[in-house]
Protein backbone atom coordinates (compact mmCIF):
# COMPACT_ATOMS: atom_id res chain seq x y z
CA UNK A 1 0.00 0.00 0.00
CA UNK A 2 1.64 3.44 -0.97
CA UNK A 3 0.02 6.75 0.67
CA UNK A 4 -0.37 9.61 -1.79
CA UNK A 5 0.22 13.23 -0.60
CA UNK A 6 -1.42 15.71 -2.58
CA UNK A 7 -0.21 19.47 -2.36
CA UNK A 8 -2.97 22.21 -3.68
CA UNK A 9 -0.87 25.55 -4.35
CA UNK A 10 -3.17 28.59 -4.95
CA UNK A 11 -1.63 30.87 -6.78
CA UNK A 12 -2.22 34.78 -6.01
CA UNK A 13 -2.84 36.91 -9.20
CA UNK A 14 -0.06 39.70 -7.98
CA UNK A 15 2.12 36.50 -7.98
CA UNK A 16 1.94 35.01 -11.15
CA UNK A 17 0.61 35.58 -14.21
CA UNK A 18 -2.13 33.47 -14.40
CA UNK A 19 -5.64 33.44 -13.92
CA UNK A 20 -7.35 34.32 -10.75
CA UNK A 21 -8.52 30.76 -9.32
CA UNK A 22 -5.55 29.16 -11.07
CA UNK A 23 -4.52 26.34 -9.24
CA UNK A 24 -1.17 23.97 -9.07
CA UNK A 25 -1.82 20.53 -7.85
CA UNK A 26 1.14 18.29 -6.94
CA UNK A 27 1.42 14.64 -6.50
CA UNK A 28 4.00 12.76 -4.07
CA UNK A 29 4.27 9.41 -3.49
CA UNK A 30 5.02 8.63 0.00
CA UNK A 31 6.40 5.04 0.81
CA UNK A 32 5.00 3.38 3.73
CA UNK A 33 7.18 2.50 7.02
CA UNK A 34 8.17 -0.99 6.84
CA UNK A 35 6.23 -3.13 8.65
CA UNK A 36 7.42 -5.62 11.44
CA UNK A 37 5.93 -9.30 10.43
CA UNK A 38 6.56 -11.64 13.10
CA UNK A 39 6.66 -15.50 12.54
CA UNK A 40 5.71 -17.56 15.62
CA UNK A 41 6.93 -20.97 15.88
CA UNK A 42 5.68 -22.98 18.91
CA UNK A 43 7.94 -25.48 20.77
CA UNK A 44 7.83 -27.96 23.75
CA UNK A 45 7.54 -25.68 27.18
CA UNK A 46 9.97 -26.13 29.21
CA UNK A 47 8.17 -28.30 32.21
CA UNK A 48 10.34 -26.39 34.97
CA UNK A 49 7.77 -25.51 38.10
CA UNK A 50 7.24 -22.08 38.66
CA UNK A 51 9.95 -20.36 40.91
CA UNK A 52 8.68 -16.65 41.91
CA UNK A 53 11.69 -13.85 42.24
CA UNK A 54 12.23 -13.04 45.21
CA UNK A 55 12.18 -9.09 44.47
CA UNK A 56 8.52 -9.96 43.32
CA UNK A 57 6.42 -8.24 46.28
CA UNK A 58 3.07 -9.23 47.21
CA UNK A 59 2.46 -12.81 45.99
CA UNK A 60 0.30 -15.44 47.33
CA UNK A 61 1.94 -18.64 46.25
CA UNK A 62 -1.12 -20.48 46.92
CA UNK A 63 -2.93 -18.96 44.21
CA UNK A 64 -2.50 -18.68 39.96
CA UNK A 65 1.51 -17.15 39.11
CA UNK A 66 3.10 -16.77 35.95
CA UNK A 67 6.92 -16.47 35.81
CA UNK A 68 8.26 -15.17 32.46
CA UNK A 69 11.33 -16.79 32.13
CA UNK A 70 12.92 -13.61 29.08
CA UNK A 71 15.50 -11.36 30.73
CA UNK A 72 14.67 -7.36 31.11
CA UNK A 73 16.48 -5.53 28.17
CA UNK A 74 17.02 -7.98 26.47
CA UNK A 75 18.91 -6.89 23.21
CA UNK A 76 18.74 -8.92 19.87
CA UNK A 77 20.51 -8.68 16.72
CA UNK A 78 18.27 -8.09 13.43
CA UNK A 79 17.61 -12.15 12.07
CA UNK A 80 17.86 -13.96 15.96
CA UNK A 81 14.72 -14.73 17.62
CA UNK A 82 13.48 -13.97 21.18
CA UNK A 83 11.88 -16.97 22.81
CA UNK A 84 8.48 -16.25 24.94
CA UNK A 85 9.17 -19.14 27.45
CA UNK A 86 7.12 -19.37 31.18
CA UNK A 87 6.27 -21.39 33.97
CA UNK A 88 3.15 -21.74 35.75
CA UNK A 89 2.26 -22.76 39.73
CA UNK A 90 -1.41 -23.72 40.45
CA UNK A 91 -2.73 -23.02 37.01
CA UNK A 92 -3.20 -25.00 34.10
CA UNK A 93 -4.33 -23.89 30.72
CA UNK A 94 -7.12 -24.72 28.67
CA UNK A 95 -5.38 -26.80 26.24
CA UNK A 96 -3.88 -28.85 29.19
CA UNK A 97 -7.32 -29.53 31.03
CA UNK A 98 -7.48 -26.24 32.72
CA UNK A 99 -9.21 -22.48 32.83
CA UNK A 100 -6.69 -20.25 32.09
CA UNK A 101 -5.05 -18.66 29.19
CA UNK A 102 -2.04 -17.21 28.20
CA UNK A 103 -2.08 -13.86 26.03
CA UNK A 104 1.02 -12.09 24.71
CA UNK A 105 0.95 -8.81 22.74
CA UNK A 106 4.39 -7.57 20.82
CA UNK A 107 3.96 -3.71 20.59
CA UNK A 108 0.75 -2.26 19.93
CA UNK A 109 0.18 -4.99 17.71
CA UNK A 110 -3.10 -7.85 17.84
CA UNK A 111 -3.15 -10.22 20.91
CA UNK A 112 -2.15 -13.89 20.47
CA UNK A 113 -3.06 -16.53 22.66
CA UNK A 114 -1.59 -19.39 23.87
CA UNK A 115 -4.25 -22.37 24.97
CA UNK A 116 -1.47 -25.00 25.82
CA UNK A 117 1.79 -24.52 27.90
CA UNK A 118 4.53 -24.44 25.14
CA UNK A 119 7.20 -21.79 23.89
CA UNK A 120 6.90 -19.33 21.31
CA UNK A 121 9.70 -18.01 19.52
CA UNK A 122 9.04 -15.44 17.68
CA UNK A 123 11.88 -13.81 14.57
CA UNK A 124 11.38 -11.06 11.63
CA UNK A 125 12.23 -8.44 14.02
CA UNK A 126 13.03 -4.76 12.33
CA UNK A 127 15.52 -2.80 14.18
CA UNK A 128 14.38 -0.41 17.16
CA UNK A 129 12.67 -1.52 20.82
CA UNK A 130 9.85 -2.96 21.59
CA UNK A 131 8.06 -4.27 24.19
CA UNK A 132 6.64 -7.62 24.75
CA UNK A 133 3.70 -8.31 27.21
CA UNK A 134 2.35 -11.43 28.85
CA UNK A 135 -0.46 -11.89 31.02
CA UNK A 136 -1.86 -14.77 32.69
CA UNK A 137 -5.77 -14.95 31.98
CA UNK A 138 -7.98 -16.17 34.17
CA UNK A 139 -11.27 -17.95 33.31
CA UNK A 140 -13.39 -14.76 33.66
CA UNK A 141 -11.53 -13.81 30.58
CA UNK A 142 -9.72 -10.81 32.78
CA UNK A 143 -5.78 -10.92 33.91
CA UNK A 144 -5.52 -13.10 36.82
CA UNK A 145 -3.70 -10.67 39.60
CA UNK A 146 -1.35 -12.17 42.05
CA UNK A 147 1.12 -9.35 43.76
CA UNK A 148 3.71 -8.20 40.81
CA UNK A 149 3.28 -11.24 38.75
CA UNK A 150 0.56 -12.24 35.88
CA UNK A 151 1.32 -9.43 33.70
CA UNK A 152 4.86 -9.00 32.84
CA UNK A 153 6.07 -6.53 30.38
CA UNK A 154 9.72 -6.77 29.23
CA UNK A 155 11.63 -4.41 26.64
CA UNK A 156 13.90 -5.54 23.58
CA UNK A 157 16.26 -3.89 21.62
CA UNK A 158 16.89 -4.76 18.15
CA UNK A 159 19.95 -4.05 16.79
CA UNK A 160 20.87 -4.44 12.79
Amino acid sequence: MRLVLMLVVLACASCSGNNDGAHTTTTTVVPAPPRQVLRAESRPANQTPAEPDPAGGNLDPSKPFLVLNLPKDKTIREGEEVVIDFSLANAKLRGDGGEYRVRYMVDDGDMQWLERHEQVALTGWLAGKHTIRVELVGPDGWPYRNGDYNVVTREITVNK
